[in-house]
């Protein structure tokens, strides 16, 4: 009693809300077996012929493929496509494809070479030794998607119900008017349905396999009952003919009495269902090891004189299928992919045959109703009645007609699987399932939108985050940066910034040096200084002049020499204004010449009578200082004149600046003073009596001082042309010489007025005069150069 009862339990059928019962129009196609056509001439092949993305192309023009040779890969929804026949690759363009738009798609075109030839196949009888995941992979390359219409991928839906399937349902009702490709497929090949079903369990491992199939089909179901035998893995339901019985969601709730919730799928309950059709390739792709090239197609109409079944090449084209049949087009003839309620019009009978196509109808003008025009609706509530999905058709009428988005998402839009039967029923002829398929395309425009926004927003967010992680990384590695410099040894710090100091503060041993010359220097001048103001001209062993000169010059190489910013004493002494320095040495020859009239005056002793009485006479001096200021110049021309060599190109580099050669012709005069001093301290012999005797001569005296004079005016002008680039201190000191050969030759002059019992043979008044005109020319000129460096200080 109880296997009975669980007996009557296992083979309960539920039923659906909704759905209608239109004319059958099966007995035109489903008497005569599947045939073969003869191939086209041309195959035109989509690369997308499934929901999803088309696949990559792995051909190009002028390429020989053969029978199953892909043509194109990828991975996910891209399902590659195959090569339907052996052939060439004629060209890869634009073709308009199967679908109520009429739009172009790319596709292949190719010109087969009548010889039909398999690639090298990989058959897998033993699929069960293999992992799952192998066979899925298998049906993905062999290009399988659903056959019943919908086009999705079936190796993606085996993979989402690898865990939780339980009930595995083969959809073989074939509901619609007119369509027979599955019953004629039942019927001529039910051993491969039945091993395709097998194969589809084993992959998910459901408990149950179901087979639904309406009872309009009494050859189909004999047939598969043959095949299946005494084997219990596989149960055949048949169930009342009913439209749309065969929607997913209509038979799961048939044959399981559970329904699919708002916006679910059938794998949320532990149900997923495949077609017979895609049974059958997945059988031929794992046993035979062939992908799909081709499927069964129905050709029925009363416009064709041969209603049948087909094995029609995937990319044949349409008018080549109709051609093979007796196709007779009417006025107005209307040409539908699929059935009377779900299929749609072709926009040209040039399109291909694509995975998807189950039908080709060609109905006469009479058979498909009259073509009313669209009426208002009159809420009679028929749509809602014969509605399957319990929705509210009138409403979803409303909102599509008037874009309230919202609203029509609200009522479950969605859940309508365009079954067609509000239409049917609707007495005012509106396309009702026109407006929901426009509606659901914006909708998911409007989805898709939203989702790139949120993608972009993600972006952005995930970028600023980005951005800021980085900032904060830079910030870290700077604060460890501070943190490790601070953490470094103050030691080594101080040691370094000591060594930079004394780097700094310390001269070099050429600085040290010449700093140590300037303070020599500093204290042979203060030396000369004191002799000066202290002892006789005689006494004195340092000229003060030249020692002023050499002071000056050794402070003007420490300064040279001395890193900029030292703060020694020997730089501060090497930093004296030179105009001071020449002021301090006038001082001192001031001094001297004081000195040494004060010695003159004094009462000479036995010892110094005799020097001193043959230097009393002024003029022998004076042209004994000419005559040594003579061969310091002639000296220093042969010097010049002479070629420098590298041992002499320093100082000859030296004397280029007008200022080192003004210092150097002080000292030259310096030098031939101590010597005209020494001449003087010196007693005269006869052999330096003629010399002086001729020198006697006060026109000499004159002419010597004129010469003094131009080279005083010849210094002058040359330091009134380079004040622009010198030192003007230069300048005031070239003056200050240029004054004291004035005055030497103002001296000369009047020694000269003043003995004219020396040189009785000239005249002496003319040439005094002339001598105290010159000196008086040579002081003017000496107070101008002066005036002028005036006025450029």
């Amino acid at each position: 009693m109880l296997n009975l009862l669980n007996f009557f339990k296992k083979d309960k059928i539920w039923d659906f809300q909704g759905g209608i019962h239109p004319p059958e129009m099966k007995t035109q196609s489903n008497g005569t077996p599947l045939s073969e056509l003869p191939l086209p001439h041309r195959f035109i092949i989509p690369l997308k012929q499934h929901i999803g993305h088309e696949g990559e192309i792995c051909v190009a023009p002028g390429d020989k493929v053969l029978r199953g040779q892909p043509l194109t890969f990828g991975t996910g929804r891209m399902l590659p496509v195959h090569a339907p026949t052996s052939g060439i690759i004629e060209d890869i363009g634009q073709h308009m494809t199967a679908h109520p738009s009429g739009l172009s798609e790319l596709c292949i075109f190719l010109t087969p070479d009548g010889e039909d030839r398999w690639m090298p196949l990989d058959p897998l009888p033993d699929y069960r030794q293999h992992p799952r995941a192998d066979i899925v992979q298998r049906i993905h390359d062999a290009g399988i998607a659903g056959l019943g219409g919908a086009g999705f991928p079936t190796a993606t839906k085996l993979k989402g119900g690898l865990r939780g399937v339980k009930t595995l349902i083969i959809n073989a009702a074939e509901c619609e008017p007119y369509i027979t490709a599955d019953d004629r497929l039942m019927q001529d090949y039910a051993a491969e349905v039945l091993e395709g079903s097998r194969i589809l369990a084993w992959v998910l491992q459901a408990e149950r396999v179901l087979i639904g199939i309406e009872d309009n089909k009494p050859e189909a179901i004999a047939a598969l009952k043959q095949a299946l035998g005494g084997e219990r893995d596989l149960q055949i339901r048949v169930i009342p003919t009913k439209y749309p019985s065969g929607g997913a969601k209509q038979l799961t709730r048939i044959l399981t009495g559970m329904e699919v919730p708002h916006g679910g799928r059938s794998t949320d309950i532990g149900v997923l269902m495949q077609n017979v059709g895609t049974a059958w390739a997945v059988k031929r792709a794992i046993i035979n090891g062939e992908p799909i090239t081709e499927r069964a197609v129905t050709l029925t109409g009363e416009a064709i004189a041969q209603p049948r079944n087909v094995w029609s090449r995937l990319g044949t084209p349409i008018s080549h299928l109709l051609h093979q049949v007796g196709f007779r087009p009417g006025p107005r003839q209307m040409v539908i992919m699929g059935g009377p309620l779900m299929g749609f019009t072709l926009p040209s009978l040039d399109v291909p045959v694509v995975k998807i196509t189950n039908c080709i109808l060609a109905p006469s003008s009479s058979e498909m109703g009259n073509n009313d025009e669209e009426q208002s609706c009159i809420r009679c509530s028929a749509c809602a009645d014969a509605c399957p999905a319990k929705l509210l058709p009138q409403q979803l009428y409303w909102y599509s007609q008037g874009g309230d988005h919202d609203k029509a998402r609200a009522h479950h839009i969605d859940d309508c699987i365009e079954c067609g039967a509000c239409a049917y029923v609707c007495p005012s002829n509106i396309p009702l399932v026109q407006y929901y398929r426009q509606e659901k395309a914006e909708l998911r425009a409007i989805d898709l939108e939203a989702k790139r926004t949120l993608e972009a927003k993600a972006r952005f967010e995930a970028r600023q985050a980005r951005l800021e992680r980085e900032k904060q990384a830079r910030e870290a590695r700077h604060e460890e940066a501070k943190q490790r410099v601070a953490r470094s040894d103050n030691g080594e710090l101080a040691a370094a910034k000591a060594r930079a100091t004394a780097r700094r503060a310390e001269p070099d041993e050429a600085a040290a040096e010449a700093q140590r010359e300037a303070r020599h220097a500093q204290a042979r001048l203060r030396q000369a200084e004191a002799q000066a103001e202290t002892q006789a001209l005689s006494r004195q062993t340092t000229d003060p002049r030249k020692a002023a000169v050499e002071a000056a010059i050794a402070r003007a190489k420490a300064k040279k020499m001395t890193p900029a910013g030292a703060g020694s004493e020997a730089s501060e002494e090497a930093a004296v204004d030179p105009r001071k320095a020449a002021v301090e040495a006038a001082i001192a020859r001031a001094k001297a010449k004081k000195a040494a009239q004060a010695d003159s005056a004094q009462p000479v002793t036995d010892a110094e009578s005799q020097p001193a009485a043959e230097t009393d006479d002024p003029r022998k001096a004076a042209v004994q200082a000419a005559i040594a200021r003579a061969k310091a110049k002639k000296a220093a021309q042969a010097e010049s004149a002479q070629p420098v060599t590298d041992a002499d190109a320093q100082p000859a580099a030296e004397t280029d600046d007008p200022r080192k050669a003004a210092v150097q012709a002080a000292i030259a005069r310096a030098k031939a003073k101590k010597a005209a001093q020494a001449d003087s301290a010196q007693p005269v012999t006869d052999a330096d009596a003629q010399p002086a005797a001729e020198t006697d001569d006060p026109r000499k005296a004159a002419v010597q001082a004129a010469i003094a004079r131009a080279k005083a005016k010849k210094a002058a002008q040359a330091a009134a042309a380079d004040a622009a680039s010198r030192d003007a201190a230069v300048v005031a000191t070239q003056a200050h010489y240029a004054v004291e050969k004035a005055e030497q030759a103002q001296e000369q002059a009047n020694n000269a007025n003043a003995e004219p019992e020396q040189a009785p043979e000239l005249n002496q008044p003319d040439d005094a005069r002339k001598a105290a005109i010159a000196a008086a020319i040579a002081r003017a000129k000496a107070r101008k150069a002066q005036s002028s460096t005036t006025l450029e200080d």
